[in-house]
This record gives structure tokens, sequence and C-alpha cells, in this order.
């Protein structure tokens, strides 16, 4: 007697990885290894670039809204991850929030930007756009380092968060006497372009939206931005880098 399997339970990953599936697209090839902290495992995530490219190739009339506040001794940032730019504020499909402070070991690493990237990958994975790689920080330290100074002595240890570990990118060590032996680690290009993708834009007009929107909405209030704009100069300089790569994708 023969048997119907159309009813047989799919292996748990490969139901995974058939969320948000576009097709011709496949995220594996753009997934990056990496070193975990505490295990010394090698895992795999996916950039935010990727994932952020992955979601517009899903919804490509989708939004990324991200709001940033200052705290202390930390950036703030909360991102809400909409279907459609139209859709009301509250109809969001996943929300998260991630907080950055500066850190020595990387001078050069916006805590603003580094919380805005952290906060959007974040976001992205929870609305499934990458659920089937590694996420950092799967086994928890015992203990974890006293980031903001806010810890006492009789409150319980706290571990620290996934999106914490993933985004130090290996290269943060916990402990000082670590931290001596480990180069800081440089934003790679594509790094620093999602970061200034990511930068909120200050003009009125397109509150809530971020350079990357406004390069596809405005290109000429973004050119403004990086040439005349003077009361933030690292909004300009994300807007200067930004129509770098547009003139460098259009010449190509």
């Amino acid at each position: 007697m023969s048997q119907n399997n159309s009813n047989e339970k799919l292996p748990a990953m490969t139901v995974i990885e058939t969320i948000n599936e576009v097709q011709g697209f496949d995220p594996a090839p753009f997934a990056v290894e990496y070193t975990d902290l505490n295990s010394n495992e090698t895992r795999k995530r996916l950039p935010v670039m990727i994932q952020m490219a992955w979601f517009r190739l899903k919804y490509p009339e989708g939004k990324i809204a991200v709001q940033v506040t200052p705290s202390k001794d930390c950036f703030v940032a909360t991102a809400r991850i909409y279907p459609n730019y139209k859709d009301p504020i509250e109809c969001y499909l996943a929300e998260a929030t991630a907080s950055r402070g500066y850190c020595a070991d990387k001078p050069s690493v916006s805590p603003r930007e580094w919380a805005q990237t952290a906060a959007v990958g974040i976001a992205l994975r929870n609305a499934g756009f990458g659920l089937q790689f590694s996420m950092a920080g799967e086994e928890f330290a015992d203990i974890a380092p006293d980031e903001l100074g806010a810890f006492e002595s009789n409150k319980l240890p706290i571990s620290e968060t996934q999106e914490a570990q993933e985004d130090k990118s290996n290269t943060i060590a916990t402990d000082e006497t670590e931290t001596k032996d480990i180069p800081p680690a440089e934003l790679t290009p594509e790094e620093k372009l999602d970061q200034a993708l990511q930068t909120m834009c200050p003009i009125s007009k397109y509150k809530g939206k971020t350079l990357g929107d406004v390069l596809s909405l405005d290109p000429g209030a973004l050119k403004w931005l990086a040439n005349k704009f003077t009361s933030d100069e690292h909004i300009k300089e994300a807007a200067q880098m930004i129509c770098e790569y547009a003139v460098q994708r259009t010449t190509a």
C-alpha cells in the first residue's frame, strides 16, 4: 500500500528558510562567519545591509523607521519594520531597541549609528529576515560586563544581550587584560555606508525618514545636505558618503 507523503513534516530548518522567501534570491552566500566570544564556535550571521536588501526585495514599498534618543552614557535606537510606507504608525511587522555607548576600542564608530544599525538588524531578524542563521550570544556568559556603571554588588548578574555581542564583531574584549592584545577594528566601507543610510534626515519635510529613504525620494535634498547643511557635521558627512556611492553606482 503506497503512502501519501504530502503530509510529512519538513525539517525545521527547511521550514525556516521559506520565511520571507523571494524567488531568485538566496541569502546564504552573503552570510559571514564569526567566532563566538564565549564558546569560540564558528558561526554565521547575515550583515544588516543584506537584511535590508532582502527586505526591499520582499517589500518594495516597505519602510524602516528608526528613532534615536540620547540616554546616560549611550544612545538608544528603536527600529520598526513596515510592509508598506503608507501603513499607520502602529501597524508594523516587528520592532527592536538597541543601545550603544562610546567604545575606546572603536574610536571611529559613532555610538548613535551603531545603535541604529543594531536596532535595524534586530528588527529585521524579528521580522524573519535571517532566522536560519546563528545568532551571537545564544549561549550567555555567567556574568556580563558592567557596561554603564549601573550594577551594584547586591544585584543579580545580568547577561549581555544577543544584539550587543553580535555587533561587537568579536573584536571587543570584556576583560581589560584581553583588550591590550586585540587591535581596534575598523568598519568596512559597506558597514560605513550602511550606517550612513540609516542616519535620520534632519529636514522636517522628511521627519522620521532615513537618508537612505531620501536618496530615493528626493536626491536633490540629499545633495543639499551633503553640500550646504552645517548644523550637524555627522549628518553632512553621511550625506556626502551616500552621494558618492550614488555617483559610483550610476557610472559603474
